[in-house]
């Protein structure tokens, strides 16, 4: 027994920021010093390493539990079912509602019991909650989701993955670039043959990797070092995500029954376009296969890095039939895997 999905839902927030919006930034190092290539120079090598070109940020009225219901709608209307059957609401986030213009994050009442509240649900019994797992968060919603169906726990569940991740940038970093906002919501329920979850894999590397991910203050000396950011420490996480995203896919794939060449589609956190490319050709590298065309679908180039909201979001265009390039059809088998803050990484292996 396991659960399948039955509905997806996303939201891509409209206000499209391009590359030529960090024009008038002035970006320092992490020592304070102003860099000194030109933006245009800047914005080119971003382009050329991550292959973002534009992101997309939320309206100034929006907040993050905003963005996750209107994916969490979209996903119960696909769905066809009706809000007050769900056992689960699990949200996952980073940052929870941090209003425009505003540094402060809001995080009580949990994201989930703000959805729950706004899809007008009365039953009491549909447990709501919140997930912070770094941007494998909506993953690891999946594999809770997932358990709580396997063991009767639950017999329906919403797992919601979004994030506004442009309310908590240093304008003056220029990872600040790759970062966006957005949504996607899957509702779950049990399969009654023998398609969905086929295995799954998670784990946090914190005895070193711990800060690899992390809130600091602003690389401007002059502004306020009392309001934090998020900060990376792009190489390590670069070195980390090459030497251990490849080994866990491997070990979730050999836990599912089926092989690499039975693999359809790979899709991954939208992080980094060179790193998820080189993420996978040494996945199948460590199969001694070829890499096949067209296994792993992009879109960060148009959409950025909105964290938890990349990968269900990724999933509910291509279901819906809006990528020319790449279609998921029935019997299909697909291998999503993710890394982030923690160090954390997940994988599970479905078949549609």
């Amino acid at each position: 027994m396991t659960s399948k999905i039955i509905g997806v839902g996303n939201y891509i927030p409209s206000e499209t920021i391009t590359n030529l919006f960090f024009d008038k930034h002035v970006f320092f190092n992490e020592k304070g010093d102003v860099l000194k290539e030109d933006n245009a120079s800047i914005t080119s090598k971003l382009q050329k390493i991550t292959g973002i070109v534009e992101r997309r940020y939320a309206h100034s009225n929006e907040v993050t539990s905003d963005l996750g219901l209107i994916a969490a709608q979209e996903a119960i209307k696909n769905a066809g079912i009706d809000p007050e059957t769900l056992d689960y609401i699990i949200f996952s986030h980073n940052f929870g509602d941090v209003k425009f213009g505003t540094i402060q994050s809001d995080m009580v009442p949990s994201l989930a019991s703000r959805v729950k509240h706004l899809l007008k649900i009365k039953n009491n019994f549909c447990v709501a909650y919140d997930i912070l797992f770094g941007c494998p968060g909506w993953i690891e919603g999946i594999i809770q989701a997932n358990a709580f169906i396997r063991s009767g726990i639950a017999k329906r569940c919403l797992v919601i993955g979004a994030e506004t991740l442009s309310r908590v940038v240093d304008i003056h970093d220029r990872d600040s670039m790759i970062y966006a906002d957005g949504a996607g919501a899957v509702v779950l329920e049990i399969s009654e043959d023998n398609s969905g979850v086929q295995s799954h894999l998670s784990a946090s590397y914190t005895f070193k990797e711990k800060d690899y991910l992390y809130f600091g203050k602003s690389y401007n000396n002059e502004s306020c070092q009392d309001t934090k950011y998020i900060k990376m420490d792009g190489r390590k996480i670069y070195e980390f995500a090459l030497l251990k995203v490849p080994e866990a896919m491997k070990q979730c794939l050999d836990k599912s029954k089926f092989s690499i060449n039975d693999l359809n589609k790979i899709i991954i956190h939208q992080a980094n376009e060179k790193m998820d490319e080189a993420i996978v050709e040494r996945f199948y590298q460590l199969y001694n296969t070829p890499l096949p065309p067209n296994i792993m679908p992009m879109v960060i180039d148009k959409l950025g890095n909105s964290s938890v909201a990349t990968i269900p979001s990724l999933l509910a265009m291509i279901l819906k039939g809006e990528l020319d390039a790449h279609q998921i059809n029935k019997n299909d088998v697909v291998l999503f895997a993710s890394v982030g803050a923690g160090m954390n990484i997940n994988a599970f292996v479905y078949k549609f």
